[in-house]
């Protein structure tokens, strides 16, 4: 009986029959692709897309040069010097990422005591030379500025899980 099935199976060319069922199954159900830059699919809060360093409200920069971040990162993609204040803080004079080095791991994010530095949920930064994807302090500063709505919206909705 065993023979007789498989000789069935071999000469109906069952495999195949039960593969066109499967796509004439799928043929008639609603489609779920997404037509990429016209439709865009939610992103998580912890998205971790380009880096961006954040101010206060008064415009003072965040950064208090700790390098916290510079010393957590494991591609050593993060170069930070600084300088004292007159009133004996510290302030950054240089905040270099190397993007070709950043392996986007959100150590940097996680070491930071005064939020400084965030990944922002923007992930379209692509370039035709390496050199542009060398983020200088100023580069940093001005996506913070541009994007500083929605890192705080993404760090008030996770702020339940920290």
């Amino acid at each position: 009986m065993q023979l007789i099935k498989r000789a069935f199976k071999t000469w109906m060319l069952w495999e195949l029959v039960k593969g066109l069922a499967l796509t004439i199954r799928y043929l008639f159900k609603p489609k779920i692709t997404v037509e990429y830059p016209e439709e865009r699919t939610p992103l998580s809060p912890r998205f971790r897309g380009l880096h961006a360093l954040r101010r206060y409200d008064s415009g003072e920069e965040r950064c208090i040069a700790c390098k916290l971040c510079e010393v957590v990162c494991p591609a050593l993609a993060i170069v930070i010097e600084s300088e004292e204040r007159e009133d004996g803080s510290r302030r950054t004079t240089r905040y270099d990422i190397d993007m070709t080095k950043c392996i986007y791991c959100g150590l940097c994010q996680e070491a930071c005591p005064v939020d400084a530095i965030v990944e922002t949920q923007h992930f379209e930064y692509a370039s035709e030379t390496r050199e542009a994807l060398y983020y200088t302090k100023e580069m940093l500063l001005d996506v913070g500025d541009r994007y500083e709505s929605q890192i705080a919206a993404n760090i008030a909705a996770d702020a339940k899980y920290h």
